[in-house]
């Protein structure tokens, strides 16, 4: 690698060629502060915050784009950056919705952090003239609020190069310009597929997940009502994040501990469900195989996903599995077998999912998601919304117990738990298929070729006299290469696996936001997934088809595999919708 001799603060460091500024300094212990900057999206230097001073240059240059040279010599902490720094900051403020104390973000914004790091005392010293500013709470996920925006245009890279959605842009010119939709129309009449990635990537409280937490509040002071909460796989390796715990730490004991004195009835997991969802998706699989129906056979876990192959691919609907997700599956089953189980009347059973994704505030709302005449899931939450909960009931997670999840629903596998991991669910449903076409049993093989972050990932497993071809893609830019590649004939698959996050629901829309700082030089996705392929390993059962109560589930309420009941409870349904 060729490296190159400069100075940053009078300290002499080789980097290698062609890093920028930003990047050298970092790989020296030196923190340059960004606000725009988002690592290989949104590399545009607009924001001016990262400016450093470069001996002999009389203009300053934006650390985030500029790269360095042999002999340059740079400055970070001059009086002359800082002040340009101030002063832009500022700028920022004079139209900024200052209401801080009653902003979502107050405590975790990266605006905020600066204007305390250059000690701004007086924030209207540039006041005057503020844009208008659009309030739209019209989508079932988020609400955006254009009074905080600071046009760093981070949302609208992430939804254009990493979803290929691009619903969210600039719009306007000059003092007009702000983030907006085509012709302004509300999020709720655009192709949004309600993945939550602007929300992750705002610096600010411009855009935030529609706050659910007071119904849950509500129902927990009900007492005609039966509260229950399930916790999706990656919950448990991301909320310590929430409460300055390490990344990837597996706080899955604490956090049942919480929910048990947040009031909850009954604390279960999401991973029970995802066993569920990978017999049914297993049995439908090798039926698809066996009978010529219709392949390549797509997952259907990921309700973004789902809403993008709706409205930009509608054609792949019939590839889609008819399974619901684990959500939903839980909620279905928990109003149908667990409230017959209990005596309690479906209709006094409160479901309440937490969940990495905004989108699926969306799919509790959908059609043909009601097994018992009643929604499957009440209400849905983010990470983000279960930790304020838990800080509002004055709890600090890292002091509290370890406790174990209540039972039925509680009971999973290994393969439940890695759902939460791009090609966690096709090495699931893999691991039951491969039994079930063979009819050999052995330990559980790790089918290392669908595991990694990288975007799409392909393999051809032989199983019995089946060359089974599989597909792994995570983040709907990925996706469309893969549905586009099929279409054209390019690639034949029998499986394909898609996650509509980057990574998978480890890097879900609903997850604890990181700081750029954080995110553009630590692999979230990667340190996230391995706490939950470590957890797959320490599991004393890692097939779900061996899962003892989804054995009871079948041979006591569904009967077989796919049964009619199973399909009425556990299936459903899609539609074709306008883009446009």
């Amino acid at each position: 690698m060729e490296m190159v001799n400069i100075e940053i603060n009078g300290m002499p460091l080789s980097v290698p060629a062609g890093s920028t500024i930003l990047e050298a300094a970092r790989m020296h212990g030196i923190e340059i502060p960004t606000l725009c900057f988002l690592k290989e999206i949104n590399e545009i230097g607009a924001c001016r915050i990262c400016v450093v001073e470069v001996v002999g240059m009389r203009n300053l240059v934006a650390a985030c784009v500029y790269p360095v040279a042999e002999g340059m010599e740079i400055l970070t902490n001059s009086k002359r950056v800082f002040a340009s720094r101030k002063t832009n900051l500022e700028l920022i403020l004079s139209t900024h919705n200052r209401s801080c104390l009653s902003c979502v973000r107050s405590g975790n914004c990266e605006l905020q952090k600066l204007c305390k790091d250059f000690r701004i005392y007086d924030e209207t010293l540039y006041d005057g003239e503020k844009p208008a500013s659009d309030y739209d709470d019209s989508a079932v996920h988020m609400v955006r609020d254009n009074s905080k925006c600071v046009l760093c245009r981070r949302c609208a890279a992430a939804c254009a190069k990493w979803q290929d959605v691009a619903i969210i842009g600039p719009n306007g010119r000059g003092f007009n310009t702000h983030i907006g939709t085509a012709f302004n129309q509300n999020l709720s009449d655009v192709a949004c597929v309600s993945c939550g990635q602007c929300i992750v990537v705002c610096p600010t409280g411009a855009l935030a997940e529609k706050d659910n937490t007071k119904d849950v509040w509500r129902a927990l002071g009900d007492p005609t009502k039966h509260v229950i909460v399930q916790t999706a796989p990656s919950i448990r390796v991301t909320l310590g994040e929430a409460f300055g715990m390490h990344i990837g730490t597996n706080v899955e004991g604490k956090m049942v501990a919480a929910l048990r004195r947040l009031g909850f009835d009954g604390v279960y997991d999401t991973d029970f469900a995802a066993d569920m969802t990978i017999v049914e998706e297993a049995n439908e699989l090798v039926e698809r195989i066996k009978n010529g129906g219709k392949l390549p056979m797509i997952t259907s876990c990921s309700p973004g996903w789902v809403k993008y192959c709706e409205h930009y691919y509608p054609e792949f609907t019939e590839n889609l599995s008819t399974c619901k997700s684990p959500q939903q599956m839980f909620g279905a089953l928990a109003k149908t077998w667990y409230a017959e189980k209990t005596g309690i009347d479906p209709k006094d059973i409160f479901v309440v999912g937490i969940m990495p994704c905004t989108a699926k505030k969306f799919e509790t709302k959908r059609e043909d998601e009601s097994a018992s005449g009643y929604p499957d899931v009440d209400v849905a939450l983010t990470t983000r919304e279960l930790a304020r909960m838990i800080e509002r009931a004055g709890m600090y997670l890292p002091k509290l117990p370890d406790e174990e999840f209540d039972a039925p629903l509680g009971t999973s596998t290994g393969a439940g738990v890695i759902f939460g991991a791009t090609g966690g669910v096709m090495e699931a449903a893999l691991r039951t298929a491969k039994e079930w076409i063979t009819g050999e049993n052995g330990e559980a093989v790790a089918f290392g070729e669908v595991r990694g972050t990288q975007g799409i990932k392909e393999a051809t497993y032989k199983i019995g006299d089946l060359e089974l071809n599989v597909c792994v893609a995570s983040g709907l830019k990925n996706a469309k290469k893969v549905l586009e590649s099929v279409k054209s004939g390019e690639k034949s698959y029998h499986f394909i696996e898609i996650m509509g996050c980057p990574g998978g629901c480890v890097n879900g829309g609903g997850q604890p936001v990181q700081p750029t700082a954080v995110r553009n030089f630590i692999d979230l996705k990667a340190r996230r997934a391995a706490a939950l392929y470590e957890n797959d390993e320490s599991k004393a059962i890692r097939k779900s088809h061996e899962n003892p109560v989804v054995k009871e589930v079948y041979e006591t309420y569904l009967g077989s595999y796919g049964s009619h009941k199973a399909h009425e409870i556990l299936h459903t349904s899609y539609k074709k919708r306008n883009r446009f």
